[in-house]
C-alpha cells in the first residue's frame, strides 16, 4: 500500500513538473540557451560574433540544450516533491500499522 502511494505521488509530481515546464520553462530555456551560447562563442572567438551559418547552428543547438536542461530539472524536482508528498501521505497509516502491531505483541 505504501509503495503504491509513493509511486503515485512520484508520477503526479513529475506530471505537475512537466506542466510547470510547459507553462513557465520554455521561454527561460530558450533565452538562457541562446544567451549562454552567444557568450560562449564570443569568448571562444575572441570578439564579436558574426551571424554565420556555424553561429546560427550553434545557437539552435544551445537553445535545444537549454530547453532540455530546464525540462529535466522541472520533471525531476516535480518527481522529488511528489515522492516526498507520497511519503507524507502514507506516514499516518504506517504509524497506525506499527502501533497496532505493538499492541498485539
Amino acid at each position: 500500500m505504501k509503495n503504491e502511494i509513493v509511486k503515485t505521488g512520484t508520477k503526479i509530481g513529475a506530471t505537475i513538473g512537466g506542466l510547470a515546464f510547459l507553462v513557465f520553462g520554455i521561454v527561460p530555456g530558450f533565452y538562457f540557451g541562446s544567451y549562454g551560447t552567444l557568450i560562449l562563442l564570443q569568448k571562444l572567438m575572441g570578439g564579436t560574433v558574426e551571424p554565420t551559418l556555424f553561429v546560427r547552428a550553434a545557437v539552435v543547438v544551445g537553445i535545444l540544450v537549454g530547453i532540455s536542461c530546464i525540462a529535466a530539472v522541472s520533471i525531476v524536482v516535480g518527481g522529488l516533491l511528489g515522492t516526498a508528498l507520497g511519503y507524507t501521505v502514507s506516514l499516518p497509516s504506517a504509524l497506525r500499522g506499527k502501533k497496532a502491531a505493538q499492541e498485539t505483541a
